[in-house]
C-alpha cells in the first residue's frame, strides 16, 4: 500500500495533475484529493489502482526501511524527457522499406 503523502509526492515527481491521475487510474479526483490530504483512506483496491497508475507513469515506491517509506523516479530526468517526446510523436517510426524490392 501507499500513503496519501506518497501519492502526492509521486504526482509531483512525475509532474501529473490530480485530473490526469484520475483519468489514468479510474479513481475520482475528489477521492484522490481526500486521500492526499489524509481526510479519508479509500478501499485497498482504490489505493492499488492509484499505485499502479503512478508506477506506470514512472514512480517507484520505496518500502519502509531504515530511512522510512518514500518514492522516487523510475527514470532519470533525461530518460523521462525523451520518453515524453516519443509519446508526443506517436513513438519511434519503423522501417518503411519493403524487403527484397
Amino acid at each position: 500500500m501507499i500513503t496519501g503523502s506518497q501519492c502526492r509526492a509521486a504526482r509531483a515527481l512525475i509532474e501529473i495533475s490530480r485530473e490526469m491521475l484520475a483519468s489514468f487510474s479510474g479513481v475520482s479526483q475528489d477521492t484522490i484529493l481526500r486521500f492526499e490530504r489524509k481526510l479519508e483512506t479509500p478501499a485497498d483496491e482504490v489505493i492499488l489502482s492509484l499505485r499502479s497508475a503512478l508506477e506506470k507513469a514512472g514512480a517507484v515506491f520505496l518500502p519502509e526501511g531504515e530511512r522510512g517509506i518514500g518514492v522516487r523516479l523510475k527514470f532519470t530526468r533525461s530518460e523521462a524527457r525523451r520518453l515524453s517526446i516519443l509519446e508526443s510523436e506517436g513513438g519511434v517510426a519503423g522501417d518503411d522499406e519493403v524487403p527484397g524490392a
